[in-house]
């Protein structure tokens, strides 16, 4: 159980949907009440200025999450000629993270959230008696869910302490966000403002898979076709340490990128982490130098995102290899 920094924003209104395609680089208009998509904002010279997931909660009402940045700025300032209305829910999340979530969510819910719902669905749900927004997403790259409180209408003791109650007897304990970083640098989750910011395009930072330059009058579209199509974002394995925050990745003595996050993965048993390249290049497989905290030099490998399970199989509740 994890106690996250994520909220949601409510953009609702008649112009909600033509609002949300002039914002995000992804076509809003097929994703389905119930669901989630994955949704980047771009600034008009194509930078990455912010991530996150949009829900679809009502025909005409939405929430998208994000970690952290001045979002509510950003919609305000895009909203002129467009009748919609962006507020604050005041809702704050809880992520249930891990293989045995799904018994954790069942219990909770009293058998109403089992394997019919599926990765990126959303929805509310009694939760010990209380109405709550659920969606099975996370941000560790396994079996998980988020659960959404919204203001005073929770009651967050009795919710605390449902989830408790029911996550014990499955092994539930309450995890730090450093546990959490550790999986979520082994999921290739990128960190908004961390990993990538609006300094780098989308596919800079290897998340072009997101953009869809078909769809016409998003911010930053023009930039974003005549951009380079080059990552500058890769992962780095060191066996004998694990990579630091801003540490050098260095070709023989010449600096060529910096750590952006770092940690110790158990699972694969080495150092890992996200290396930010100064110059795109055919970075994948190559065995570099990475300086640690005592200026030592050790060697490392780069490797494409994410470490293992590209698939994305272990949230969708299904076996990998090794795993």
């Amino acid at each position: 159980l994890f106690d996250v920094p994520e909220k949601p924003w409510q953009i609702e209104g008649p112009d909600v949907l033509p609002f949300l395609e002039r914002i995000f680089a992804r076509r809003i208009g097929t994703l389905a009440q119930g669901r989630g998509r994955y949704a980047i904002a771009c600034t008009p010279d194509g930078g990455t200025f912010m991530d996150g997931i949009l829900f679809k909660l009502a025909e005409n009402r939405f929430w998208y999450v994000q970690p952290d940045g001045a979002l509510e700025e950003w919609l305000a300032a895009h909203s002129d000629g467009f009748d919609v209305k962006i507020s604050d829910p005041a809702s704050r999340v809880l992520q249930i993270q891990g293989p045995n979530s799904m018994k954790i969510m069942s219990d909770a819910t009293d058998g109403a959230i089992d394997e019919s719902m599926k990765y990126f669905d959303s929805g509310y749900y009694d939760v010990g008696g209380q109405q709550l927004y659920v969606s099975r997403t996370g941000w560790t790259g396994e079996l998980g869910y988020e659960i959404y409180s919204e203001g005073a209408k929770t009651d967050h003791d009795r919710l605390w302490n449902h989830l408790i109650d029911t996550g014990s007897p499955h092994g539930m304990v309450f995890g730090s966000l450093a546990a959490m970083g550790i999986r979520r640098v082994e999921a290739g989750i990128l960190d908004n403002l961390t990993d990538f910011d609006a300094s780098m395009t989308p596919f800079e930072a290897g998340l072009g898979a997101f953009i869809e330059l078909d769809k016409e009058h998003f911010v930053g579209r023009e930039a974003l076709l005549q951009a380079d199509r080059e990552t500058l974002l890769y992962g780095v394995k060191c066996p004998s340490t694990a990579p630091h925050d801003h540490g050098e990745i260095m070709e023989g003595s010449t600096s060529v990128g910096r750590v952006t996050a770092g940690a110790w993965s158990p699972f694969l048993e080495s150092g890992i982490g996200y290396v930010r390249f100064e110059e795109s290049g055919d970075w994948a497989g190559r065995s570099l130098l990475m300086k640690t905290r005592r200026g030592e030099t050790v060697a490392c490998e780069i490797v494409a995102l994410p470490f293992y399970d590209p698939e994305k199989r272990i949230p969708r509740g299904m076996e990998i290899s090794g795993a």
